[in-house]
Order: structure tokens, then sequence, then C-alpha cells
């Protein structure tokens, strides 16, 4: 018997990963939900072909587009997932033991995020660091209104835990993509700290770079990975980097428009 959950995926232009996400949930769950932003390549045919239910949804930002997927699901108990991302057996069957004598003790679960970057076939555990709540009830808990962080926030009285199993994520195709992507996302992230009235300093474009590859190579354990984890590190620092100067661009273009205008 299928579990009592609904899947739901975001996605666009993902024709060369979705088929995974979908494969890994389909046999177990009771629906598979794939929410749409107009994708032009074969996104949409491949994922019904798979067996899961297409609704479009023009882009308004990442938490209002899990929010209109969350709405979209029969079930109270939800599990998200994104369009790069695979549930792995491991996490399949502990999710199936959640569910063995029925309604599981707590009301949401956090996974662990494995990071599989561009040119690995497999991520080192240690650099399963991200553990976000994904399968909850959604009477007692819901992803936030936020236009760039898609997190799901606990209602009151709701308890969550941490499974073993892990989520593997595949978020770059190449370091092309991963170019592309970061530069989509920092300027979603410049927008919204812009309009917080956030001005980086000379002082922290300096010094950010720096902080955040010691961040990612050391406290988030990159060197396990070996080359691919200095590769890793240097783009999160470039990342971390761009969204402050371009937070910083927007700021002064906004005061120079200001200016003209008085």
């Amino acid at each position: 018997m299928k579990l009592p959950i609904s899947v739901f995926i975001i996605a666009k232009n993902e024709a060369d990963r979705i088929p995974l996400s979908i494969r890994s949930v389909r046999d177990w769950v009771d629906e598979v939900i794939v929410i749409d932003s107009g994708s032009e390549d074969e996104t949409v045919k491949i994922s019904e072909d798979l067996g899961a239910r297409v609704v479009f949804n023009e882009w308004p930002g990442y938490g209002p587009q899990k929010i209109f997927g969350e709405g979209l699901c029969r079930n109270n108990w939800l599990l998200n997932i994104d369009a790069d991302e695979e549930i792995t057996p491991q996490l399949a069957e502990e999710i199936k033991n959640l569910f063995a004598k029925g309604e599981p003790p707590l009301e949401a679960y956090r996974l662990p995020i494995l990071p599989i970057q561009a040119g690995q076939t497999s991520g080192h555990p240690w650099t399963a660091r991200h553990k976000p709540v994904r399968l909850y009830r959604k009477d007692k808990a819901g992803f936030k209104d936020e236009l760039v962080h898609d997190s799901v926030a606990l209602r009151p009285g709701a308890r969550s835990a941490k499974l073993k199993g892990m989520v593997k994520h595949r978020s770059f195709r190449s370091l092309w993509h991963h170019v592309e992507k970061t530069n989509f996302y920092t300027s979603a992230q410049a927008e919204v700290l812009e309009k917080k009235g956030k001005a980086p300093g000379a002082l922290l474009l300096l010094t950010i770079p720096c902080m955040a590859f010691f961040k990612a190579y050391v406290l988030r354990r990159e060197f396990v990975n070996g080359t691919d984890g200095i590769v890793n590190a240097q783009m999160y620092a470039f990342q971390r980097f761009i969204r402050l100067a371009k937070t910083r661009e927007r700021t002064r273009v906004k005061r120079d428009k200001e200016i003209g205008d008085s």
C-alpha cells in the first residue's frame, strides 16, 4: 500500500533531472505533483509520463510557489523535494517505517541534504550539513511566504526530529550552470537585502570572500572532496561576495535616482 503522502516538486526546464526525483518516490507515495512555471523543454511531458500530475503556475518566487504547491495536495502529510533532488532508498525505508503503525509520532521531520556537485558521482556524507524540514503535516507546518528562502515554519506545538537517510541534491549540471544559477539567485537575494536597507561597506566586501571560503572548506568540510572541494568552496565564496556587491549596486542606483528626482 502507498503511504498517505503528497509529494510536490517545483520545476522549470528540468527534463534531464526530474525523472530521478519522481522515480525515487512514485512507487510508495499516494500522489506526486509537479508545479511547472513555464518549461520550454520536455519537463511537463516527462513528468506526466512518469505518473505525476502537472499544474502550471507562473513563477512568483520560491516561497510563494511552494505555498501554491501545498494547496494542491490532497493529503495532510506532505513531502517536498526539488527537481534536482532524489530520495535515497535508505530514507524511503525510514519514512515507510514512520507510517508502519499508522500516524508518525511527530508532526515534522528534517531530512539531511547531501550535495553532489558537478562532476561528482556521489557526495561525501560529511558534507551533509543542511537538514531542513521537508516531511510534515500541513495542518502543523508550512512554507514561509519569502521570495528567496523557501523554508518550512512549524506552527505552535509542532515537534520535529531529524531522520538519518539522505536526500541527494544535484544542484548544478556544470560550472557554467553553477555560475548562471548563482547569478539568478544572488540577484533575488540582493533585491531582498536592498529592500531591508542593507548597505554593505568596504570592510565586509573585503573580508566576506575569505570568511565564506573558510566556512565552506573547513566548517562545512568541503576539504573531504579534494580538489572538487576547493572549487566548491571558491564558488560559495563568490556567491557570498557577489550578492553583497549587487546589493551595494542596487543601493547606489536607488540613491542616485532619488537625488536626480529631487
